[in-house]
């Protein structure tokens, strides 16, 4: 006799967006950014949020991204400052010749790093919810700040080599501080292992002439989404995805022939194909009861963090 699963499927997440309505929305954002000489490119950020987040469902329901124009004004005009005193150090060093004036930046530029991990985190959990339930950040920024400069100075005294598990350290500690109302996201992976991957990756990539390349970047990316799970009333359910590096060096050429035969302006469909990739391949394993999420978040609408991190080039994602 057949035996049949009453296993419930996995979660999955749908992705709606369209290359065409991007491509409207980035055209508005880039015209008016650049009749305000880059002041609009707040406003332009946001909106862009508000649309990938409303395109993006979990189980039929679209996730909201609150974050505002206003709000990332502020931030956006705090970090112009901050960058604008680190050219004027390294200025003031080239025209005294004083070497150690440009040296000062480094340290300066490590700093801002943890502050703005914590507070892109704290802001765009907070301005992010879903069927009204809010993500949160529960990070310590003194603890942040000391995790990250133990092991930059370790990463620093082995000449790059612990950078692996700084890099994984890292995102244990932001991870495992995040949250969805009362469920509690949960991290747990090696530096070794990370180290492991990344060295096999970088070395097949230069045998094959950097053919190897979108399979070390697969195996990145299911490394962190299969080290990850949510917690939900004890119960731990993790994340899968079913990428295939096979499947992502296709999505590439396809993608660089777009880009090159539009002369670029097939960027937004680009977007869209990656965005679509990643994230209708990811899963929640069965068991994992959404309708059981209840608020327990404030918000936090200082977006200097985030900011920052955009302005680094560090994506969140």
């Amino acid at each position: 006799m057949e035996q049949i699963n009453t296993n419930p499927p996995p979660l999955r997440l749908k992705f709606n967006a369209d290359g065409g309505t991007l491509f409207g929305i980035v055209l508005i954002n880039t015209l008016l950014t650049f009749v305000t000489l880059g002041f609009y490119y707040p406003w332009a950020r946001a909106k862009t949020l508000k649309y990938f987040y409303s395109q993006t469902e979990f189980n039929g329901t679209p996730f909201e991204f609150h974050g505002t124009g206003k709000e990332m004004f502020k931030g956006f005009v705090k970090v112009v400052i901050i960058i604008a005193v680190i050219y004027a150090i390294v200025i003031a060093g080239s025209l005294t010749k004083n070497p150690l004036l440009i040296l000062l930046v480094y340290p300066i530029i490590f700093l801002i790093i943890p502050f703005a991990i914590h507070g892109a985190m704290r802001y765009r959990l907070s301005r992010t919810s879903w069927r009204g339930i809010h993500f949160g950040y529960h990070g310590d920024l003194k603890e942040l700040l000391g995790l990250f400069f133990k092991n930059l100075l370790l990463t620093i005294c082995t000449l790059g080599i612990y950078g692996a598990w700084m890099q994984i350290n890292l995102h244990r500690y932001v991870e495992s501080n995040s949250r969805i109302g009362n469920a509690q996201v949960k991290f747990e992976a090696e530096g070794g292992d990370f180290f492991w991957l990344n060295f096999k990756g970088y070395l097949l990539s230069i045998v094959t002439l950097g053919i190897y390349l979108p399979w070390w970047i697969t195996s990145m990316h299911r490394f962190y989404i299969e080290h990850t799970s949510i917690v939900q009333n004890e119960n731990e359910y993790k994340f899968k995805t079913n990428i295939t590096g096979g499947d992502f060096f296709i999505l590439s050429i396809v993608n660089a022939l777009i880009t090159v035969f539009t002369l670029g302006i097939g960027y937004s469909w680009v977007r869209v194909r990656v965005m679509r990739f990643y994230i209708e391949n990811l899963e929640l394993e069965s068991g994992f009861n959404p309708d059981a999420l209840v608020q327990t978040e404030e918000e936090y609408t200082n977006a200097t963090g985030d900011d920052m991190l955009s302005m680094l080039e560090i994506d969140l994602a």
